[in-house]
């Protein structure tokens, strides 16, 4: 397949990138690069021993990105290009809404345009918003509860991608809901790399672990939890990269949702531990007061995935934590300054 990869210089872009071309597809990157680095893509080629098309455009910009793409082959899209803080989503929820939704909706176009008909989406399980249980499978409701505008601008592109294939049956249509990537390709050449303070918990674990940054917060630690802390559903990236070519090789006309997930939960304290371990460092940390919409804890059913699609997560949160920690080690200021 010829795949268009959007926002595919990103973290979990970089890393389906190499599966795709290491299985023999071609891969065509479109990005703007403000939360990525053009030296993502060249590692890329270098791990897989293949040449990557690169178009540097913003995705939100119809005009730009319907030029840009007026003279590409492409014949399936794997939709990741968007906003993906949390915390920044409710201090700028107009950006978000406006990058996301729009992105969306320019890729559904020119894709009709095209006569493109296989679609993979970046969803997120922040669309079930506040769970009725820790575990939680593909019928359970989304909408409901959600927090803050990341997690809304996902539900609405699940809902606006409903309407767009209800439209245009042809399509074939998987959305992928994430639960939480850490971890980096075996490597290290390629992992996450933050700009500025880091969002999520591993990449600032693994910053206290170099001694960049003083100490971990622990957001609350009452929690109905084994250790009172939040348990979450960690996926490794290359589990997550993987899960995009399994459903790319499933899709059919219609739409489908899979979870993507480990089916096990650990703790924010589990997870210190284990970094600390694979890395042979000490990692300091503090209990802070809980973040308001948090849940305690929130792990993925993947029983569908792993059925339907062939696919099963595989690497353990050690191999998470070694990884991340080899990226770090040999990335200590990430991509910034490469290439």
């Amino acid at each position: 397949m010829r795949v268009l990869l959007t926002g595919g210089a990103g973290y979990i872009g970089s890393h389906i990138a190499v599966v795709l071309l290491e299985e023999g597809h071609d891969v065509i990157v479109i990005d703007d690069f403000s939360n990525s680095h053009p030296e993502a893509v060249r590692r890329v080629e270098e791990l897989s021993g293949r040449p990557v098309i690169r178009i540097d455009c913003d995705l939100a910009d119809l005009d730009a990105s319907s030029r840009a793409l007026a003279d590409v082959e492409f014949d399936s899209v794997i939709h990741l290009a968007g906003l993906k803080s949390i915390g920044e989503s409710v201090s700028r929820p107009s950006s978000y809404y406006r990058t996301n939704i729009v992105a969306t909706l320019n890729i559904l176009d020119i894709m009709a345009i095209k006569d493109v008909r296989r679609f993979v989406f970046s969803s997120s399980a922040t669309v079930y918003g506040t769970p009725d249980s820790p575990v939680i499978d593909e019928s359970h409701p989304v909408g409901r509860g959600l927090t803050n505008p990341y997690g809304w601008s996902k539900w609405m592109n699940e809902q606006i991608i409903r309407d767009v294939q209800h439209a245009r049956p042809e399509l074939e249509v998987s959305l992928l809901r994430y639960f939480n990537p850490v971890g980096a390709h075996p490597s290290g050449q390629i992992g996450e790399s933050p700009s500025g303070t880091p969002n999520n918990l591993m990449p600032y674990v693994a910053q206290v672990a170099a001694g960049t940054r003083d100490r971990v917060s622990v957001f609350g630690d009452s929690y109905a939890t084994p250790d009172g802390t939040g348990v979450r559903d960690y996926i490794h990236i290359m589990d997550l990269a993987e899960g995009h070519l399994a459903a790319l090789a499933h899709l059919s006309p219609g739409v489908t949702v899979y979870n993507l997930g480990t089916g096990v939960g650990h703790s924010v304290l589990e997870l210190i531990r284990e970094f600390s371990a694979q890395s042979g460092r000490e990692i300091p940390y503090r209990v802070t007061a809980p973040r308001t919409g948090d849940v305690s804890s929130a792990i993925a059913d993947p029983a569908k995935a792993n059925s339907e699609l062939g696919w099963r997560a595989t690497r353990s949160l050690a191999d998470s934590c070694r990884d991340s920690w080899l990226w770090q080690s040999q990335n200590p200021q990430g991509l910034t300054g490469q290439g």
